[in-house]
């Protein structure tokens, strides 16, 4: 069974497709989605789309972003939209056809089926940031959808666990790493990358938002093969 936690999407259907199929993932598979799958990219509802067929191929575990609690509040509890709209929820309802009206039920039910939090033995998977003191499901919805990473990381989780977090964009589009926290954010509709982490191994797997995976840049292979060439010359007689 292959466990992978993915970033933050916004809209960016192109780069979930050619994930979904790099990953290829079959029944037994999990994908922890930390959320904010709308807004600001040019798919949104393709997005979603995907996301719900995913669900009867393998096991989807799918959070709830800071975006879709803007669509959620406009949509079923009456909250004005211009924050919405101005945060690139016109993308979103330029997907749709023009009017959140035409929503689709089954995407107004997967919206409403989001998770704040994910818990696991090890991890505990939230959009935003976290209280290290106490529970990750009793914390505010401010820290829990809004708060962004400060440069300053918070502490080690005070059960232990490792902490994967999405919503600070990570600007150089690399998996932000460290012991007890990991960022997935990697900034795709600007210019990074969706990733998905395997959780067992840490391996990433990057797709830029026009579908092309993420290859080993040519400046690497260039010192890697400059190591290779160091190497055979140290070993010479």
């Amino acid at each position: 069974m292959a466990r992978h936690v993915i970033g933050d999407i916004h809209g960016c259907a192109k780069a979930l497709r050619s994930m979904i199929q790099e990953l290829a993932p079959t029944a037994d598979d999990e994908l922890i989605f930390l959320g904010d799958y709308i807004d600001r990219g040019p798919d949104s509802r393709d997005v979603v789309e995907q996301l719900i067929t995913l669900q009867s191929t393998c096991k989807v575990v799918p959070l709830r972003g800071n975006h879709e609690w803007m669509l959620q509040s406009v949509v079923s509890r009456g909250m004005d939209d211009a924050m919405w709209l101005r945060s690139g929820g016109k993308a979103t309802v330029t997907s749709y056809g023009g009017s959140i009206g035409r929503i689709p039920k089954d995407h107004l039910a997967f919206f409403e089926s989001l998770l704040p939090c994910y818990e696991t033995e090890n991890e505990i998977f939230v959009h935003a940031m976290y209280d290290p003191s106490c529970e990750v499901v009793s914390q505010s919805d401010e820290l829990t959808y809004w708060t962004h990473l400060p440069p300053s990381l918070p502490a080690p989780h005070q059960s232990g666990k490792r902490v994967y977090v999405g919503h600070t964009p990570q600007p150089t589009g690399e998996v932000l790493r460290h012991t007890h926290l990991v960022c997935m954010d990697t900034y795709c509709f600007g210019g990074g990358y969706l990733s998905a982490m395997e959780l067992e191994s840490e391996t990433v797997l990057q797709v830029d938002r026009h579908g092309h995976i993420r290859r080993v840049p040519v400046e690497r292979i260039a010192m890697l093969m400059k190591g290779c060439v160091q190497w055979f010359q140290g070993r010479k007689p």
